[in-house]
């Protein structure tokens, strides 16, 4: 067979992509009739997307609403064209969606979080003008993940809709809203990589087409590094999968925050003649990684620790319906910190948001949206098996995602949630194999139920949650949830503690967890007894700090703001970073770090008090207006404390500096002593 020549004209897609976020007309509440063409919409308000509700009245402590909603809007793909395909897609929608156009019911999606996509080909008015309606639900369903937790769940239209363009016979778009195309790596060394790429191919005409596949890989300079073609026939009316195996020698791997290299992976498919009918490009990142219950996580054959946060993607005053701008800014924070690894808690986040972490070498926890309790309703199994579905095959390109998670705390109840999670279990294996199942557990009354999972992460709160002890307890804890997983090991998935940027205490008191006091400094003790029990144990292959940011909750009513888990690293606005923040950056970033704690706590009544100061730079010297008052060594911890310095009355200037690569690194603030 003649071998077809493939060029950067490649990238010029037969598709077309239109967006569909502006000019919906959008009504709160239920609509008679709202599918129906003719219903007169001319009094609902306008809105753009991403958009959504709930978090109005969540955010200030009260019960969000829940309830349906109706959306509609034209839009003119012009006369349907023969030999073409056209889709809708939906990237999210709070928490169930009945979608209509021209009047007709395409099919409902159940779950908050996944994308999902319909054929409109034989629904598309002749004049190209079409009506698209879509009644969308955030009420509480039996059958849909999460049934609880500690946060909201808003509704809405909250991500991106696009209508997508194809020829006849193109890759499936309609499997779990896939892009139609998996690259498995099944060896990756120094040396090669083989990949399995699995093509799904959809066929909607009446007749048999002979095609050729062509896989190509591409380097960073758009570079061909290795090309596979196979001949393929594909029938009438069928999707059906196609594989092929590619290597590629001597890869340059992924290798996460070091070096998150990227290639482009294509796929297309072409005629005899050589005319493209479709392709699909993907994200290629080339990586293995293995866990050893003794001595930690290890990337490419080397030791790579994972340390970093939990994220959730709410924003105040925007709830869900956050801009790609507000997630490359969470991005910038998280590796501002240094972390190496987040945690998308509790459902599956956008693609968007999983792509910037590909590009930063940020690995990923996935996590399906199951918290808490499953469901009793005999349909929330399939619809869990559905959501997980939606979580793997929209997102196994992703080279920065580890591992699929199956639950978070899941307690003792009926139904009893063994059977559910081991089928789940086995449907992720068998979906990816190239990636181990996780879990979050906060309970040791179901052992079993731990041992599914092939990985382990613990939720612990000790300094924090009654019951957990004190901060002294971390190491104590680790110790015996050591041996409780499938192969011993554990990550830690969530510890912490709550602080108000507007509380402080000079030797804090471990405060009451849902009482209105929770001073700053009392936080970042919690995080600097936390991460010193974890790092000096190998065998916790993973740290990862709840939370990243402050979200809203609306069940809260604590720490003097309604409505908010503040346990972040930066508050929610994302504007003040906490002193924990800079504890973890003096421990995990390579930029160098001088910071004083409790800078915020500017009006002091004692007239002496210890400053301390966290700092990678080996050493630090503090400065009291204007006069030294020593230098200090680092001790391992990164942290420099000076005790009993002595403030005068008024203003008094703190200085913090310390050198690196000969350069100085220094931090200053004021506190001013009032009058006793």
């Amino acid at each position: 067979m003649a071998l077809i020549v493939m060029t950067q004209s490649l990238f010029a897609s037969v598709r077309t992509v239109s967006c569909l976020d502006a000019g919906w007309r959008f009504r709160q509440g239920e609509v008679v009739n709202g599918e129906n063409p003719q219903c007169d919409d001319n009094t609902w308000v306008t809105v753009s997307l991403p958009h959504n509700w709930g978090w109005e009245q969540a955010q200030q402590g009260k019960g969000e609403h829940r309830g349906p909603g109706w959306y509609r809007r034209t839009f003119d793909v012009g006369p349907p064209q023969t030999g073409r395909r056209y889709f809708l897609r939906f990237e999210a929608c709070g928490s169930l969606a009945d979608v209509y156009i021209n009047g007709t019911h395409l099919g409902q999606h159940r779950g908050a979080f996944g994308a999902f996509c319909y054929e409109i080909t034989q629904h598309l008015a002749s004049s190209g003008n079409n009506i698209l309606a879509v009644r969308a639900s955030n009420a509480p369903e039996s059958d849909i993940g999460p049934i609880s937790g500690d946060f909201n769940i808003f509704g809405g239209l909250y991500r991106h809709v696009s209508v997508i363009e194809t020829n006849e016979i193109c890759f499936t778009l309609t499997d779990h809203a896939s892009p139609g195309v998996t690259w498995r790596p099944t060896t990756v060394t120094d040396d090669y990589a083989d990949l399995d790429v699995v093509a799904w191919v959809s066929n909607c005409t009446a007749r048999t087409e002979h095609l050729t596949m062509i896989a190509a890989v591409f380097d960073a300079q758009g570079h061909r590094t290795a090309t596979i073609e196979a001949p393929i026939t594909v029938v009438p009316n069928t999707t059906a999968p196609f594989a092929s195996r590619i290597r590629i020698s001597h890869p340059h791997l992924w290798n996460g925050r070091k070096d998150p290299y990227l290639y482009k992976a294509v796929v297309e498919l072409r005629s005899a003649n050589g005319e493209l009918r479709d392709d699909v490009e993907q994200p290629l990142g080339l990586r293995s990684f293995r866990v050893d219950p003794d001595k930690g996580f290890f990337l490419n054959g080397n030791p790579y620790h994972l340390h970093g946060v939990n994220r959730h993607q709410d924003r105040p005053d925007k709830g869900w319906a956050i801009s790609e701008a507000d997630m490359r800014e969470d991005l910038r924070l998280i590796t501002e910190i240094g972390a190496t690894v987040v945690r998308c808690a509790h459902y599956q986040h956008s693609d968007y948001f999983y792509h910037l972490c590909d590009s930063a070498g940020i690995l990923v926890w996935a996590e399906l949206a199951q918290v808490n309790e499953i469901g009793t309703d005999p349909r929330y199994a399939e619809t869990a098996r559905s959501q997980l579905l939606d979580l793997i095959r929209q997102n196994t390109n992703h080279p920065s995602i580890f591992a699929w998670s199956l639950f978070n705390e899941l307690w003792p109840g009926r139904p009893d949630p063994h059977r559910l999670v081991e089928d789940l279990h086995l449907l992720a294996n068998s979906e990816d194999p190239s990636r181990p199942t996780i879990a979050a557990t906060s309970t040791e009354q179901l052992p079993q139920m731990n041992r599914i999972p092939d990985l382990l992460g613990w939720n612990i709160y000790p300094g924090w949650y009654p019951g957990w002890g004190t901060k002294d307890d971390f190491g104590s804890l680790l110790d015996r949830g050591r041996l409780m997983s499938k192969h011993g090991g554990l990550c830690i998935s969530e510890y912490g503690a709550g602080a108000n940027t507007e509380h402080h205490e000079p030797h804090p008191q471990q405060p009451k967890t849902d009482g209105q006091w929770h001073p700053e400094e009392w936080q970042a003790l919690v995080h600097e007894a936390g991460w010193a029990a974890m790092k000096s144990r190998p065998f916790v292959w993973g740290t990862f700090v709840w939370v990243m940011f402050d979200f809203t909750s609306a069940n809260r009513n604590e720490g003097a703001i309604p409505g908010r888990n503040d346990k972040g690293l930066v508050t929610y606005d994302r504007k003040t970073k906490k002193d924990a923040f800079y504890f973890y950056k003096a421990q995990w970033s390579e930029e160098p770090v001088v910071y004083i704690t409790g800078r915020r706590f500017a009006d002091r009544t004692d007239t002496l008090t210890d400053v301390k100061v966290y700092s990678n730079t080996g050493s630090a010297e503090l400065l009291v207006n204007g006069l030294s008052r020593g230098s200090r060594s680092d001790d391992g911890t990164h942290i420099f404390i000076w005790k009993d310095i002595a403030l005068i009355s008024g203003s008094n200037r703190i200085e913090a500096r310390g050198r690196h690569n000969n350069v100085e690194v220094a931090d200053s603030c004021s506190w001013t002593l009032k009058g006793r």
